[in-house]
């Protein structure tokens, strides 16, 4: 077993990204799953539709919830999400940096794995001079 990604983000965010690391990586080795959240869309109304996502990537060692707007929907939906049972991390400021250093690291637990994703956003930050 291992970690699941839940992507939950606003319209033409997650999608794409997701498309991405899977252009760039091929097979993902971690289950991963985009939910997008309309821009007028009510966070309850939208959690057995996001309850389903999130079972779809969850094989018994977590979720990785990565949102990309902390305080947004997504992330409210995010931690609604976290409060069904299953063991999650929720971290906003999703990227292409933070998925990729993710599934490039499938044998760490949940606690790790958050980390690590935390850690790839940051130094996916480079301010170049060029």
């Amino acid at each position: 077993m291992s970690v699941g990604i839940l992507i939950l983000s606003h319209p033409g965010v997650g999608t794409p990204l997701l498309a991405t690391a899977r252009k760039l990586l091929g097979t993902l080795p971690l289950a991963t799953e985009a939910f997008e959240v309309d821009w007028n869309a009510d966070a309850d109304a939208l959690l057995p539709a996001a309850s389903a996502a999130l079972r779809k990537v969850e094989s018994g060692d977590g979720v990785l919830m990565l949102v990309d707007l902390y305080g947004a929907t997504p992330a409210r939906l995010a931690e609604k999400l976290s409060r069904l049972g299953s063991p999650a991390h929720r971290i906003s400021g999703l990227s292409l940096p933070m998925l990729l250093r993710a599934q490039n690291y499938p044998e760490q637990g949940l606690d790790e794995l958050a980390r690590t994703a935390a850690a790839g956003a940051r130094t996916g930050v480079v301010i170049d001079d060029a």
